[in-house]
């Protein structure tokens, strides 16, 4: 048997046009008129694929589909340098969007944020911080 590999990570939206919006502001580009689409993706470099389908498109082969509570997976954004991930977060939450963890310098070595999508999924802004630059 051959093992399985990653191919795919599927995000279950309310929304297709607002969370699409929120992506675009991270970077990722869609196909000019995907906000109308129950089913978005895109691939990533090294082929990995990100997807978005709707709530509706998922009970269409799943009806007993529930948004689940609590926590949920998250998505990590890289970027450039500690800089970036305050104004990346400054942007976002400046245009609405939900702050979680404001931009901190993490124990383990990088400056971190969250903020939550428009479905609630938590996501991740980072970027590594030269040792020289630690406190």
């Amino acid at each position: 048997m051959k093992t399985p590999r990653l191919d795919l990570i599927g995000l279950v939206v309310a929304d297709m046009a607002a969370s699409l919006a929120f992506y675009r502001r991270l970077g990722l580009d869609f196909p000019e008129g995907a906000e109308g689409a129950p089913h978005v993706e895109v691939v990533l470099p090294g082929g990995l694929r990100l997807a978005w389908d709707t709530e509706e498109s998922v009970r269409s082969f799943d009806p007993s589909y529930r948004r689940a509570g609590g926590s949920r997976g998250e998505l990590a954004f890289r970027c450039g340098a500690a800089e970036e991930v305050d104004a990346v977060y400054a942007e976002l939450t400046g245009a609405g969007y939900t702050g979680h963890l404001e931009p901190w310098d993490a124990v383990w070595g990088q400056r971190y944020a969250v903020v939550h999508d428009p479905d609630g999924y938590g996501v991740s802004l980072f970027a590594d911080v030269p040792a020289a630059t630690r406190a």
